[in-house]
């Protein structure tokens, strides 16, 4: 089997995948979960601790295998996408501790199957990676993914399969604590969804201006990302995930689904493509001298011709 991990900076969604078949073909599929399959088994989301040790983390996952009936030793291989550097070497440990498993990072030289259409694709996050692809791997293209975690990400794919880039946002709840930290006679309220606009006490008015101002601000950079978009043949499919996901994506104009387990099994679709796979680094050049420009790093990101062993 294989474990996903999605290392947030606020939380760790853990996935149990049955990997079965050949190794897939590069280049990502029209429609689908990704060549290769994969049923999800189970997953978990847990708080993210950058001074858990080795033992704490290992006695957690452990013990969360062991509520479902599951073994570690069922865990054949591991992928981690993780934005949070300071826990990834515990967590190396903790794969080969706990799991006797070498752990593959999505990290520079990670064979992706996706152009990337950006300044420096190395400093794109794993998390965002992991929701382009499966995002064009389940949906097609173009299709914006708007991620609700610690920050909020908008990612673009085209109809083509690359990307194009995004947008970041202070999150729901990090923007809601910078409110209530920085005034005073405001007390922190439950983030929820009000009956109403127009609050009659505090905390309606506070969990109105929370919430629908929230909305305001997704559905207006969706709206501004499809005027830069201008016509398509297709619409873009409009696609909403994460923790926050299902709260906010109700209310918004744009969002058409909610997929919770798509940066999961974005990680089981990167997994599959790198398999047997040495990747190169992201940031090299498949060629010398001025051939590594922005033209170059697209294609060491993603070269969905290439076939090797």
């Amino acid at each position: 089997m294989l474990l996903a991990l999605d290392v947030g900076n606020t939380n760790t969604v853990l996935g149990l995948y049955h990997i079965d078949g050949p190794e897939p073909a590069p280049g990502p599929p029209a429609t689908g979960l990704g060549r290769g399959g994969g049923a999800l088994v189970a997953h978990w989301r847990v708080t993210t601790h950058r001074s858990r040790t080795v033992d704490e983390y290992g006695v957690l996952f452990v013990n969360l295998f062991e509520m479902d009936g599951l073994a570690t030793t069922q865990v054949t291989h591991i992928i981690i996408a993780s934005v949070v550097p300071p826990v990834d070497s515990t967590l190396r440990r903790v794969c080969e501790k706990y799991f006797r498993v070498d752990p593959m990072f999505v990290e520079p030289g990670i064979k992706t199957g996706m152009p990337m259409l950006i300044d420096n694709p190395t400093e794109l996050g794993a998390d965002r990676l992991a929701d382009c692809v499966s995002a064009f791997a389940r949906y097609g293209g173009p299709c914006i993914v708007v991620d609700f975690g610690t920050a909020t990400k908008f990612e673009v794919v085209s109809a083509r399969g690359e990307y194009l880039g995004g947008a970041i946002s202070p999150g729901l709840g990090i923007s809601a604590d910078a409110l209530f930290n920085h005034a005073a006679r405001l007390t922190r309220v439950d983030i929820k969804r009000p009956g109403k606009v127009i609050g009659t006490n505090t905390v309606g008015h506070l969990q109105s201006g929370i919430f629908f101002g929230y909305i305001g601000l997704v559905d207006g950079i969706i709206e501004r990302i499809l005027g830069e978009l201008g016509a398509q043949a297709q619409q873009p499919r409009i696609i909403a995930t994460g923790g926050l996901a299902r709260m906010i994506a109700a209310d918004s104009r744009y969002i058409q689904e909610i997929d919770e387990m798509l940066t999961l099994d974005g990680l089981r679709i990167l997994f599959e493509r790198n398999r047997g796979v040495r990747p190169r680094g992201r940031g090299q050049s498949e060629k010398p001298g001025a051939e590594a420009s922005r033209t170059a790093a697209i294609h060491a990101v993603a070269v969905p011709e290439e076939r090797k062993p």
